[in-house]
């Protein structure tokens, strides 16, 4: 059974810090590319960071420079590091896994707020 279990949203003050889990399981997680996406109210669903399966990573120009995505292919875990948090990333924070199929997590909710 694949399951993509995202964790570590919350609530922050503008300028602070997070940093988001994506569990993967039930799949060749070192096969697939690997990408956060997020989704603010009334808004579309964007991506954020995606990287290969050889490691190379695209970021969305919003978060370049303050965002940094990582995986770990033995935890089968990809993370978002997310600094200098702005109240405009507030959104809920999706995983996505695809290759042959693509796969998303139920998301988690992160809130930038004073």
């Amino acid at each position: 059974q694949v399951q993509l279990v995202e964790s570590g949203g919350g609530l922050v003050q503008p300028g602070g810090s997070l940093r988001l889990s994506c569990a993967a399981s039930g799949f060749a997680f070192s096969r697939y590319t690997m990408g956060w996406y997020r989704q603010a109210p009334g808004k579309e669903r964007e991506s954020v960071a995606v990287m290969s399966s050889l490691g190379s990573i695209r970021y969305a120009e919003a978060v370049a420079g303050r965002f940094i995505m990582s995986r770990d292919n033995v935890k089968n875990t990809v993370y978002l590091q997310m600094n200098s948090l702005k109240p405009e990333d507030t959104a809920v924070y999706y995983c996505n896994a695809r290759f042959l199929e693509a796969y998303w997590g139920k998301g988690t909710l992160v809130t930038v707020s004073s």
